[in-house]
């Protein structure tokens, strides 16, 4: 019996000791997280109350500043605005780490609204908005499963394909 119960805890321990972290995870998928710009108008990036990390909207911003614009149906193809909303959620999780640190600290990814650029005859916008909530699950797992919106725009500030709001839960 004491062979089964050490065999039981060297299992639960090794799992803790190689369960990947988010920034692991993040090299393993070859990004490269960027310092956040300085906001565009007068409010903030993120407000931490509590528990919780209200993100403001942010757009498929990539490392060099650069953003992906257009809208979606016209300009991008559905393939393309997933690509932005990817690009958007690294933008996203660049800001939250500036924010908390470390990114381990991350508790659930608990609500997303995702907005998209788009034609009037666009009906895709969920399948856009996966683009970021493929990311999240492929860098937090299950804590990454978060309750969404994702709807359609007439226009977007700059232009830009894909804006996104993220509420996090951390510890």
């Amino acid at each position: 019996m004491k062979k089964y119960v050490f065999l039981f805890c060297l299992v639960l321990v090794s799992g803790s000791v190689f369960a990947q972290t988010p920034e692991a995870k993040l090299k393993e998928l070859n990004i490269e997280l960027f310092k956040p710009a300085a906001p565009m108008a007068n409010y903030v990036r993120a407000v931490r109350t509590g528990n919780l990390v209200f993100l403001s909207g942010h757009g498929p911003t990539r490392t060099d500043g650069t953003n992906i614009q257009g809208k979606v149906g016209k300009d991008l193809t559905l393939e393309q605005g997933y690509d932005a909303a990817r690009q958007t959620g690294i933008a996203l999780l660049s800001t939250l780490k500036s924010e908390i640190g470390d990114l381990s600290k991350v508790k659930r990814v608990v609500k997303v609204l995702g907005m998209v650029n788009c034609t009037e005859d666009f009906k895709d916008q969920p399948k856009v908005i996966n683009g970021f909530s493929d990311l999240m699950v492929a860098v937090f797992g299950e804590k990454g499963k978060h309750a969404r919106s994702a709807v359609g725009m007439y226009a977007l500030p700059s232009n830009i394909a894909v804006e996104i709001e993220m509420i996090v839960e951390v510890e």
